[in-house]
């Protein structure tokens, strides 16, 4: 059962009273009627952040942002805020689950400062790019991941993280610097880089990687809602309404991604969120449609395409040979 944890009980239940006082203090019944399609976008977007390596926000920022047409900072706060508290319940499911090795997970305590740092510099330094490159950046990312992903030979086999050379550390640290930055832009994007990296370079296993991921984009979350609300001061009102109105929403949802991830044929969920991002990226380009967007949206698509299929293709050579050696060694 999804609530055998008594750790994840509390949370849950403590999590719940908080919400009850704060929506109380600070919003309203008929706010949360006037905009119910913000929880009902987090319905599908924390169910897909508990069982992909996709966060939250990569449903909920293109929703907001292109189909509705909300401000971009917007969305990205929102996504942000709402994965704060659906991928810390994801996290805390997952860390009090009785079958998981709590050092697995002892590498996040490098990784998420890290990729702090560069959602801070993202902060400072990418806010000015041309909204619609954002977009076309963004849609091709999730695009590229879950199509190449989806229809790959993806599966490592390392139950621990093992850094067998400088380089790899540089690496990390380069990814984990450019993940944090691609959450300064859209609120999530992290976890996306992250998982690729453990299950390709590093050849973790699926479920670990997909774990690390969650809990690395938990934390930028929760950090990065507090760098806009302690640091830019630029949190408003509007805001903390519309992520109450969501907050019971993914407090659920999130975590029971995550119990189901064990339970379901992943594959099939995998071809659906891939069918949905190709809607995604066509819808965008199908509206208002520009030669920009056309050409920026083509050339990201093609390489974000082009380098998660060589890594996974990688991947795949190194683990098939391996399998049959360890086949060979049983007998």
């Amino acid at each position: 059962m999804m609530f055998e944890s008594k750790v994840f009980r509390l949370w849950f239940v403590a999590a719940l009273m908080l919400w009850f006082v704060l929506f109380y203090q600070f919003n309203q019944l008929s706010f949360l009627l006037e905009h119910w399609y913000y929880p009902a976008i987090m319905v599908a977007g924390a169910f897909v952040a508990g069982v992909t390596p996709e966060g939250g926000g990569a449903v909920a920022f293109p929703v907001l942002n292109i189909f509705l047409n909300i401000d971009r900072i917007m969305a990205r706060d929102f996504s942000l805020m709402i994965q704060s508290i659906g991928m810390t319940s994801a996290s805390i499911y997952i860390l009090s689950h009785k079958a998981n090795v709590l050092k697995t997970y002892k590498p996040l305590l490098v990784f998420i400062p890290v990729a702090f740092a560069g959602f801070v510099l993202g902060m400072q330094l990418l806010q000015q790019l041309p909204v619609y490159i954002m977009q076309a950046l963004f849609l091709s990312l999730i695009t590229s991941f879950a199509v190449v992903y989806s229809f790959g030979k993806h599966r490592g086999s390392q139950a621990l993280l093992n850094l067998n050379n400088p380089m790899d550390f540089v690496l990390l640290l380069l990814m984990l610097v450019a993940g944090g930055m691609c959450a300064s832009l859209f609120g999530t994007g992290a976890d996306i880089i992250l998982y690729t990296l453990l299950v390709t370079r590093f050849r973790m296993q699926e479920k670990v990687a997909t774990h690390m991921s969650i809990m690395l984009m938990a934390a930028i979350s929760i950090l990065g809602y507090g760098y806009r609300h302690f640091v830019d001061q630029e949190l408003t009102a509007y805001q903390v309404q519309t992520w109450l109105c969501a907050y019971p929403v993914v407090l659920l949802m999130a975590p029971l991604g995550a119990y189901v991830l064990h339970r379901i044929n992943k594959e099939i969920m995998l071809y659906a969120i891939a069918v949905l991002n190709v809607a995604q990226l066509l819808y965008f380009l199908c509206y208002n449609p520009s030669l920009d967007k056309l050409i920026w949206a083509s050339v990201f698509t093609l390489l974000l395409s082009t380098g998660f299929y060589l890594l996974i293709r990688n991947l795949s050579r190194k683990v098939v040979p391996q399998v049959l050696h360890e086949l060979a060694g049983s007998h």
